[in-house]
């Protein structure tokens, strides 16, 4: 399995919606996602969210890209290919992969120049709607 194969004419979706990820005392079960471990809680949520307000610590404007294609447990090296040709592109990613799918978070301000190379990867991009 190579991850090109999964990337070329995968669907990327842009959500509507922008995000902060926050460092908070407690979880948002309105949270997009959200990482609690021994040290922190981590949420990722509407940047509107009154959570934001609460947090500890806020990093605001980040839209989510999301790969939509399923993806093996098996499979080495996606998230490298991408990382890297963002990297190399100088945009700075925020990662949260689900059970089959992945999901990258890119400042608002870069997020052209991500779906710009998400394309040369060979992916299609389309926006999705927030929902209610």
């Amino acid at each position: 399995m190579e991850p090109a194969d999964f990337l070329e004419d995968a669907t990327v979706t842009v959500a509507d919606e922008v995000y902060a990820v926050c460092r908070t005392a407690h979880p948002d079960p309105d949270a997009f996602a959200m990482v609690q471990d021994e040290t922190e809680t981590t949420v990722i949520v509407d940047q509107t969210s009154t959570t934001v307000d609460e947090a500890a610590a806020v990093e605001r404007g980040w839209k989510r890209l999301t790969f939509d294609v399923e993806l093996p447990f098996e499979l080495v090296g996606f998230l490298a290919v991408v990382a890297s040709a963002l990297a190399d592109a100088d945009v700075s990613v925020f990662v949260i992969s689900a059970y089959s799918t992945d999901h990258v978070l890119v400042k608002q301000s870069d997020l052209e120049t991500a779906l710009q190379t998400l394309d040369d990867l060979g992916c299609r991009v389309q926006t999705r709607q927030a929902t209610c």
